[in-house]
């Protein structure tokens, strides 16, 4: 596999020259004074740096050896404390942090590129601090003063880590029916008692103390979601000077073996009368959490982007010096006895797409993490609400199809290696095995899709989906003449989805299976079309700059292969979605 490097210059080119980040953060008074251009670059250097140099390195010999679980006890692979510790050490995992609790209160624009950089190195060690920095957030904006002074410093420090612990065995996305209950105790704390499985970082040893965030129920909470808490349970207890004291009553009942992600710890956690704390108000727990979920679900779908530019990498690695046949035109290398693979149709193909859906990834990611900002950030209400719904209706968008894309992108990277594709020691087929989880943790795919066809197009009557067709609409308008190649095909995408999300409104009226028949392909739909749109901003960028630079040459070679084999795609997807849920009850259940 080849050694991975940062796309520094691709991250550069999305922040700087397609969204003028720095403007934006510049009239945010939260972030004038935090950061500029100068700072991210900074940022993005040295994540660069510590990313390939000491979190790559473990990638493979991690997979290899796997977490181990003894008597309740979880030992990483080698090398893993040491890597955190310098990760940690370099301020990384409170890169996004409340600065006034010891982060370093960076947009998530940039901590967007961070957890990239350190996925792509080696996605079982990027779990552990993206883990952290959700529970951190969460903490912050629902815990009491008491609660954020007690443990944000440690955790933003890495001297202590996090966990979220939603799911139990008998209640996968369903956390309405979760059994774990909280007895309020004479001195405001609770006593959490249950089960829950699928813990990533649950437990380990890289860190002296975990600290769980819990879904639990009162015993008198209404039935249903309605009736969530959320509780923050140490792994050891904190006492009131700050040093840890004896611990608390939870364990770690195994470990699960793992199709991929191996180094990272995925735990089944024992909860027999935890000592914990409420974090936020009562009844309110799923609220509290989903404060989280849109950066977590962003955040699993930049690991899907991830694996496709580390696969990417590697791929194009080999089709440069692999040799095998001749190009179809003749003899190219005619010193040597075949041709590189790159030149053949079938390995460009491939390869183009990849590129194509890595770069219109990470533009889409980064576009999101810009409306996050905006949302947190800004303080006209208007400018807010408009991106707290655009968040909305991305989001899932996001997590789903960053990481659809990500898979068929780890598998085209493989192809490119023919057999060897399927040998360990090359390293795609862990990219494979790696980025399959993304498609499932975090809400499935299924459940993501869902969700922007349930509740945020159909569920707001249309309105949140009209803030972004809207703002694609306004940027064909101001396009000249001369993006015709760009702006046609995405005015015309834009005309399909508009009118596919007229079509699923009118039939979900009267007939509610439309709703699930029609979201995988919806989403598909969406996530073509709004590449498309992240397509022409960067080509608009990149035009009249090609002759002087090679990158913005590549970049409008790769926009225009994106449009004229990838953006087609939507017409059939079209096709699946109009033909209504019929065919998929033509079986009843014995005839499965």
């Amino acid at each position: 596999m080849a050694d991975y490097k940062a796309p520094l210059r691709d991250m550069r080119f999305v922040l700087n020259e397609v969204f003028e980040a720095p403007r934006l953060w510049a009239g945010l008074p939260a972030l004038a004074d935090v950061v500029d251009a100068d700072t991210a670059d900074a940022i993005l250097e040295e994540a660069g740096k510590v990313t390939a140099r000491t979190v790559a390195a473990l990638n493979r010999s991690g997979d290899e050896e796997g977490c181990r679980w003894e008597d309740g006890v979880v030992h990483t692979p080698a090398g893993f404390q040491e890597a955190y510790a310098t990760y940690a050490e370099g301020g990384w995992i409170g890169v996004g942090g409340d600065p006034l609790h010891g982060g370093m209160g960076m947009p998530k624009a940039i901590s967007a590129q961070v957890e990239e950089m350190v996925n792509s190195a080696n996605l079982s060690f990027g779990l552990y601090p993206m883990l952290t920095a959700g529970a951190c957030l969460a903490i912050n904006v629902h815990g009491s003063d008491e609660l954020r002074q007690r443990y944000l410093p440690n955790m933003y420090g890495g001297v202590w880590a996090g966990s979220m612990c939603l799911t139990e065995p008998h209640a996968g996305t369903d956390l309405g029916i979760i059994r774990t209950r909280a007895e309020p105790q004479a001195d405001g704390s609770y006593k959490v008692s249950g089960t829950k499985i699928f813990i990533t970082g649950g437990e380990h040893d890289l860190t002296e103390n975990i600290i769980h965030l819990v879904l639990a129920k009162l015993p008198d909470a209404p039935p249903g979601p309605k009736g969530i808490s959320l509780f923050l349970v140490p792994k050891v207890m904190v006492e009131a000077d700050g040093s840890l004291g004896a611990r608390n009553a939870l364990s770690c009942g195994s470990i699960e073996h793992k199709m991929g992600i191996k180094a990272s710890a995925t735990c089944v956690m024992n909860f027999d009368g935890a000592t914990g704390w409420l974090v936020g108000e009562v009844n309110k727990g799923l609220a509290a959490m989903f404060t989280m979920m849109n950066y977590e679900r962003l955040g699993v779908g930049i690991q899907g982007l991830s694996t496709g530019e580390r696969s990417y990498q590697s791929a194009v690695e080999y089709a440069r010096e692999r040799l095998q046949s001749r190009s179809p035109s003749g003899p190219e290398a005619k010193d040597k006895v075949a041709d590189p693979i790159i030149v053949h149709p079938d390995v460009r193909r491939m390869l183009l797409t990849m590129k194509a859906l890595n770069e219109g990834g990470r533009a889409f990611s980064t576009y999101v993490a810009l409306q996050l900002d905006t949302a947190k950030f800004s303080d006209d209400p208007d400018t807010r609400l408009a991106a707290e719904d655009k968040v909305a209706l991305l989001t899932p968008v996001a997590k789903a199809f960053l990481t659809d894309m990500g898979l068929e992108t780890t598998i085209h990277g493989q192809q490119v290696f023919g057999g060897h594709g399927y040998i360990r020691e090359w390293g795609q087929e862990q990219l494979v095995r790696d980025c399959r989880i993304t498609q499932i943790y975090e809400g499935t795919n299924g459940i993501q899709a869902l969700d922007l066809m349930g509740r945020k197009v159909v569920g707001s009557a249309g309105r949140f989906y009209e803030r972004f067709s809207n703002e694609v609409k306004a940027f064909i308008e101001s396009a000249g003449r001369e993006q015709g190649e760009f702006i046609e095909p995405l005015k015309a995408a834009l005309a399909n989805l508009d009118d596919l999300t007229a079509w699923v409104l009118e039939r979900a009226r009267t007939n509610p299976n439309e709703i699930g028949a029609a979201s995988v392909e919806y989403l598909h739909v969406f996530g073509y079309t709004a590449y498309a749109f992240m397509w022409a901003l960067m080509a608009r960028t990149a035009s009249g700059k090609d002759g002087e630079d090679a990158f913005y040459a590549t970049k409008l070679g790769t926009a225009r292969f994106y449009f004229a084999r990838l953006l087609p795609r939507i017409h059939s997807l079209t096709a699946s979605v109009k033909a209504g849920s019929d065919s998929l009850y033509l079986l009843d259940a014995a005839q499965f």
